[in-house]
């Protein structure tokens, strides 16, 4: 089964190009959805099943942080692994992270076989 992707990023530019790397790693995905921050992430988690969500840390309305703590609230969708991306050197934003519930992190820039290595035993795949 394809597992639904939710890709939170306010640079649309950023969200293509994750969307890019995701289809280059091969894993089995089948909609690759897109927000630009997190009040437009939780209106389509409303919408559509999402088993994953990749979501950047800084953003304007509601940053990742607030997003993955409204995820984690909620007994719809506390379940589903959330994985940011950021390009925050300081640990703190990202050990807040790991405390509210993330599933992982990677760091900008990226590549392929970064987020493939994340996203491995998260979604189900064609994996070697």
């Amino acid at each position: 089964m394809e597992s639904e992707v939710l890709v939170v990023d306010d640079s649309a530019a950023i969200r293509k190009i994750l969307q890019r790397v995701l289809r280059q790693t091969g894993m089995s995905i089948g909609t690759i959805h897109e927000a630009g921050d997190g009040q437009e992430a939780l209106e389509t988690l409303r919408r559509r099943r999402i088993d994953l969500v990749l979501s950047d840390i800084n953003m304007p309305k509601m940053d990742g942080l607030q997003l993955l703590a409204s995820l984690r609230a909620s007994p719809d969708w506390r379940g589903i692994p959330v994985v940011m991306i950021t390009t925050e050197g300081g640990e703190a934003k990202v050990a807040e992270a790991v405390k509210l519930g993330a599933s992982g992190y990677v760091r900008k820039p990226f590549t392929a076989d970064q987020i493939k290595e994340k996203l491995t035993g998260f979604l189900e795949a064609g994996l070697p």
